[in-house]
C-alpha cells in the first residue's frame, strides 16, 4: 500500500487530535535502552514535567502504564479496589460507564450510579447514595468525552471523602488542556493518556499516584504484573517503565512536554482552551436551530457538543457533513454513535461533537468552525 493512498487530514474529533509536526519528526531521534542512561534523559523531564502540568508536587508520583487511558483506568481499578470491597462508580455517559464496566470485568463489587446525557454529576444525589451504600472506593470521570460534560472534581471528591470513600479520577480528555490543581483535589489516584490534549500518538495510560493510593495498593491483592501500581511505582521511581516502552512516542513525549512547559507556557495552554471553548459557544449563538448540549458552568475547555436542529440524522451527519469535511481535508465528529442512536430512536435531536483540544489553535478552529458551518446549513 503508498502511503499516498492515506488521507492528510487535520483531526477534530474527541482524540485522538492533531499533532504538531515538530512532534511527529521527534519519532524520528534514536531508539534507546529503556534501563540504560539514555533512558533518563527521556523520562527524568518527562515526569518533571507531567507533575508541572498536573499541578503536582511531590505528592504525587506519575507513572506510565503501557497502553491506553483504559490500561491505567483498569491499574486503578485492579490496585485500589480490595476483594471484600464495594466500588460505587458515578457515570455522566458513555466513559464514565467505561469505568464501571471495567471493574465488572476484574470480579469487583461495583455498582454504577448514573446521570442523564450532558448533565453534571448531582451532588444531593451522590450524597444520598453514598450514605446508603457506603462504599469504600468510589470513582468518577472528571471531563466526559462523549457528552463534553466536565464535572467539579474538588466538590466530588470532598464528597466521596466526607463519607469515607477513596475516590478514583478518570481525567483521560481533559488533562494538558485544563488547571487540575491535583496537589489540592482530593484525588487518591488521577489517571489519564498521551492521545488527547497532550496532542500526542496513543500508547501511555498516565496515572499521578499518592501516597494513600500506595499504601492502599501495597496490601490489595491480585493485582496481576501490569496493573499492579506497586510495582509500578517501583520503575517510576528510578524513572523508568515497568515493562519496554514504545521509544518513539517517549521521544515525542519528551519534546511534546518540553514545548507545553518551556515554550507556550503552561497558563497560556490553558487559556486557549477556554478560548476556543467560547469560540465555538459564540458559533453556535450564530446558527439558527443549533444549541449548546452542556450547560453553562458544566462545559468542557477540551471538547463541545452541539444540538443539531430537528429533523437532522445520524445518516446526514456520517455521510453527508463529515464526508463533505473530508474533501476540506478534515476529520469531523458526528457525534459518539451510541448516543445518537439512543437519541434518535427516542425522537430526540442528533448532537455532534467539535474537539478543540490540545495543540489546536484558534486560527485552526476558525477555519474549521467556517468549513462546518457550510456543511452544515447544506442540510
Amino acid at each position: 500500500m503508498s502511503l499516498q493512498e492515506f488521507a492528510q487530514l487535520t483531526l477534530f474529533i474527541t482524540g485522538p487530535t492533531y499533532i504538531r509536526e515538530e512532534v511527529k519528526q521527534a519519532a524520528m531521534l534514536p531508539e534507546f535502552g529503556h534501563r540504560d542512561a539514555e533512558n533518563e534523559l527521556r523520562f527524568k523531564p518527562i515526569r518533571e514535567n507531567l507533575r508541572i502540568l498536573a499541578g503536582a508536587g511531590d505528592d504525587y508520583e506519575p507513572v506510565l502504564v503501557l497502553g491506553s487511558g483504559s490500561s491505567a483506568m483498569e491499574a486503578s481499578i485492579r490496585s485500589l479496589v480490595a476483594e471484600d470491597e464495594t466500588l460505587l462508580n458515578v457515570s455522566v455517559g458513555a466513559f464514565g460507564d467505561h469505568y464501571y464496566e471495567i471493574a465488572v470485568a476484574n470480579g469487583k463489587n461495583a455498582e454504577n450510579l448514573k446521570f442523564e446525557y450532558g448533565q453534571p454529576i448531582d451532588l444531593a444525589v451522590l450524597e444520598a447514595r453514598l450514605e446508603a451504600l457506603k462504599p469504600d472506593v468510589v470513582s468518577f470521570t472528571h471531563n466526559e468525552t462523549s457528552t463534553g460534560v466536565v464535572n467539579d472534581m474538588k466538590a466530588v471528591c470532598a464528597l466521596i471523602r466526607k463519607h469515607g470513600g477513596m475516590p478514583l479520577v478518570d481525567g483521560v480528555s481533559i488533562y494538558g488542556g485544563a488547571d487540575l490543581d491535583l496537589s489540592n483535589s482530593g484525588a487518591a489516584i488521577y489517571v489519564t493518556a498521551t492521545q488527547k490534549s497532550l496532542a500526542l500518538p496513543a500508547g501511555f495510560g498516565i496515572g499521578f499516584v499518592s501516597r494513600e493510593a500506595e499504601e492502599k495498593a501495597a496490601w490489595v491483592t491480585n493485582k496481576g504484573h501490569a496493573h499492579d501500581i506497586t510495582r509500578q511505582l517501583v520503575c517510576a521511581r528510578k524513572n523508568q517503565t515497568l515493562t519496554t516502552p514504545n521509544g518513539a512516542l517517549a521521544n515525542q513525549m519528551a519534546v511534546q512536554l518540553d514545548y507545553i512547559v518551556n515554550e507556550e507556557g503552561v497558563e497560556n495552554r490553558f487559556a486557549r482552551h477556554i478560548a476556543m471553548r467560547g469560540m465555538v459557544e459564540e458559533w453556535v449563538a450564530g446558527l439558527d436551530g443549533f444549541d449548546m448540549f452542556v450547560p453553562e458552568g458544566y462545559r468542557s475547555p477540551t471538547l463541545t457538543t452541539v444540538v443539531c436542529p430537528e429533523g437532522v440524522t445520524q445518516a446526514q451527519l456520517k455521510n453527508g457533513v463529515k464526508e463533505a469535511l473530508r474533501k476540506e481535508g478534515y476529520l469531523m465528529d458526528p457525534g459518539y454513535g451510541k448516543l445518537n442512536a439512543a437519541l434518535e430512536k427516542e425522537g430526540m435531536r442528533q448532537i455532534i461533537r467539535i474537539g478543540h483540544m490540545g495543540d489546536i489553535t484558534p486560527d485552526m478552529l476558525a477555519a474549521y468552525l467556517a468549513k462546518l458551518e457550510v456543511a452544515l446549513k447544506a442540510l
